[in-house]
């Protein structure tokens, strides 16, 4: 049996990602999609995941390129100096992190004051993950999945991608392609902490390496290839609006690419879509390639 999650991030980060994901959620085809607690459209992305019951929910924590919940002043290892913000390349954050200047308690308490408003409004969330994938990061994922199972949350992305996917993706840019095979080294520890804090989590995620590549003909052949297990599939669906140019990212046409992309999938057969919160009532998940 195969299963699948198929995961789009980035709620909340404009109106048009917005409406990207609550069409595919209506259409069946995004069964999951994760928040971010503090973004230009986050109280629209609360109030269409209420609209939404069959969308599952789930934090997507935000540690980089963003704005914290928290006063800086209470998270100051996080924050770039002079902005208010947090660091805005994943590179900076993480030549601090691997230098010892993030402080695992700031990392806890952001993440807390993230989780903690989006279950104010009303939102039972299904799982965590994080902005750029951080907590693939054994020093980013304890303070979370400490933080994460204090509010009730017991279900995490596991950021790696497989190797089975890795080798179905040719089309990907070689730099990223080294990128994704070099973390993989830390996926061992990955699992080993989940399992002391008896998280779970799925075989592994599909599309990393395909972001900004992820199109109408990379999806169905990349699916085609799945195997046994659970799995996450993750999309950043959204409309490139006025908005999104607003926005720093590198995925604007991407965006629409991925949206035009599920619309057109539809679902493939021999394939059970899940949510998260199906995770905790299924077998321990094993790691699989």
């Amino acid at each position: 049996m195969s299963r699948l999650i198929v995961n789009a991030d980035d709620f909340g980060l404009t109106a048009g990602v917005n409406r990207a994901i609550v069409e595919l959620a209506a259409a069946g085809a995004v069964t999951s999609a994760t928040l971010m607690a503090r973004a230009e459209a986050t109280a629209g992305a609360i109030a269409a995941a209420r609209s939404s019951p069959s969308l599952g929910v789930g934090c997507h924590v935000v540690l980089v390129d963003g704005e914290p919940v928290l006063p800086p002043a209470q998270i100051p290892t996080l924050i770039a100096p002079g902005t208010g913000r947090f660091h805005p390349t994943l590179g900076a954050f993480l030549a601090r992190l691997f230098m010892g200047r993030i402080r695992a308690a700031e990392i806890e308490a952001e993440a807390a004051a993230q989780i903690a408003l989006l279950q104010s409004s009303g939102l039972a969330l299904t799982h965590i993950d994080t902005h750029k994938h951080v907590h693939l990061f054994p020093a980013v994922l304890r303070p979370l999945v400490r933080t994460a199972r204090a509010a009730g949350i017991r279900a995490i992305r596991n950021p790696f991608e497989p190797a089975w996917c890795v080798r179905a993706t040719p089309r990907a840019p070689r730099l990223r392609s080294f990128q994704v095979r070099l973390t993989r080294r830390f996926e061992p520890a990955f699992l080993r902490i989940l399992k002391q804090h008896e998280f779970a989590t799925t075989g592994g995620t599909l599309g990393v390496l395909a972001t900004g590549t992820l199109d109408a003909a990379a999806l169905p052949a990349l699916l085609q290839r799945l195997p046994a297990g659970t799995w996450e599939l993750v999309t950043h669906p959204g409309y490139n609006d006025a908005d999104l140019a607003r926005v720093r990212t590198r995925l604007r046409a991407a965006r629409q690419h991925e949206l035009n992309a599920l619309h057109s999938l539809g679902r493939i057969a021999g394939i059970e879509y899940i949510s998260f919160a199906s995770l905790n009532r299924l077998p321990r998940i094993q790691k699989q390639d």
